[in-house]
């Protein structure tokens, strides 16, 4: 397959008109125990009522630890592991379309965690701007604007209500500067320096926004934001090496496979992924964006094909979760975006794969800290020979056989 099909270049006018449909919505491109397939699943643990305690300017505070969390555990010698679903959402800003609040209720319809990559300027009001000062940009630019206030406020309240959903917040950074002079020329200390910018609009939105009386996030999001996307996948080799320092534990910026996840400078790479496309001769990214890439190249393509659009995304995300089910069950990714490009097509292919994946049997929808979790409390021995299955393959003789691995000597 050919980096083109990947994710084609668009022409001035496409990407004119993506930016101002995700001006508002963002741009780039339920949990697991570790049990065997057969295990019923645990009720997650109730959160013990604990008087919030607020942080700094009172935009965010302690509360305890997060609702609706499973115990990740070791996989049992010989057992199948579970197969996870990832559905996480770029920019992850509530405007007019209420997407945020659509996947949230469609989340705790169907059981499934998500992971919601935050811009950071999405917690700041336009006429806050200034406070912005993007790497190798004027002061208060950004790629993707910002939110009216009325904007910020039903953002900030889908947020607090995710994470009290079990689902996780992290980054998409702010203003969302892709090709000459973005992201990917950024050194260690830019990506340093917009790490910390997307950590204190959101912890600093009382300040920002006025509204002193406010309820408070429910977290602590310097400890909350462990992992994000960058924008347009660019950037990932110096962001690893800025997110390992500010403490992050995993990143989902590459352009990988479906294979089980191994670390990169010491953070769990977790990319999107390449899954069919139906009815064409190759493959494309896990993401709304790739697939529109890959048919109308504009956010409003004919009418006449948005059928063949949705059909196309929905069969090629559950093609890929059926190779992964029945084959080497590597975690699934889907990355995207709230949007109504070709009227909303994409939006409906994702809930109807999340509503016919999530429910089955062996199946975690999660977020990707919580696999990140699940990730870490398994033997290394285990994981390592989980990473030497390909795309889609079987254990020859068997899950039993060949995850039983024996005790080292002495």
């Amino acid at each position: 397959m050919t980096a083109t099909r990947r994710r084609p270049a668009l022409t001035a006018t496409v990407l004119a008109a993506l930016a101002l449909s995700l001006a508002v919505s963002g741009c780039s491109d339920g949990a697991s125990t570790g049990k065997p397939d057969d295990a019923p699943r645990p009720a997650p643990e109730a959160r013990p009522q604990i008087k919030a305690r607020l942080i700094g300017d009172g935009s965010t505070s302690f509360t305890g630890r997060q609702p609706l969390q499973p115990h990740p555990r070791k996989l049992s010698p010989g057992k199948k592991p579970p197969q996870f679903v990832v559905f996480s959402w770029d920019g992850a800003g509530e405007d007019n379309k209420k997407l945020f609040s659509r996947f949230r209720r469609a989340g705790k319809k169907y059981g499934a965690a998500q992971t919601y990559f935050l811009s950071g300027v999405y917690a700041l009001p336009e006429d806050q701007a200034k406070r912005y000062f993007p790497p190798g940009r004027a002061r208060g630019a950004s790629d993707i604007g910002y939110l009216k206030k009325k904007n910020v406020r039903a953002t900030l309240k889908q947020v607090r209500q995710a994470w009290l959903d079990g689902s996780e917040i992290g980054t998409h950074f702010n203003g969302h500067f892709c090709g000459p002079g973005g992201v990917g020329s950024w050194s260690v200390e830019q990506w340093k320096s917009e790490i910390r910018q997307a950590r204190w609009f959101v912890q600093n939105w009382k300040t920002t926004t006025g509204w002193k009386r406010a309820a408070a996030l429910p977290f602590n999001y310097r400890r909350e934001m462990v992992g994000g996307r960058t924008p347009c996948l660019e950037g990932q080799e110096n962001l690893l090496k800025a997110a390992r320092e500010m403490g992050f534990r995993y990143d989902s910026s590459g352009n990988g496979t479906q294979v089980w996840p191994a670390k990169r400078n010491g953070l769990w790479d977790m990319p999107l992924q390449q899954v069919p496309v139906p009815g064409r001769k190759f493959e494309t990214l896990s993401m709304d964006y790739n697939f529109l890439a890959n048919q109308s190249g504009t956010v409003n393509g004919p009418v006449s094909r948005r059928p063949t659009y949705e059909w196309q995304m929905r069969e090629g995300l559950l093609q890929g979760f059926r190779r992964a089910y029945q084959g080497n069950r590597a975690p699934l990714i889907v990355g995207n975006h709230f949007e109504d490009w070709n009227g909303g097509v994409y939006m409906d292919a994702v809930e109807d794969v999340m509503k016919k994946v999530c429910p089955k049997k062996g199946v975690r929808c999660v977020s990707f800290r919580q696999l990140a979790d699940w990730l870490d409390a398994q033997d290394p021995r285990v994981l390592a020979k989980l990473r030497t299955l390909e795309v889609g393959e079987k254990p020859a003789g068997g899950w039993r056989s060949f995850l039983t691995v024996a005790k080292p000597r002495g």
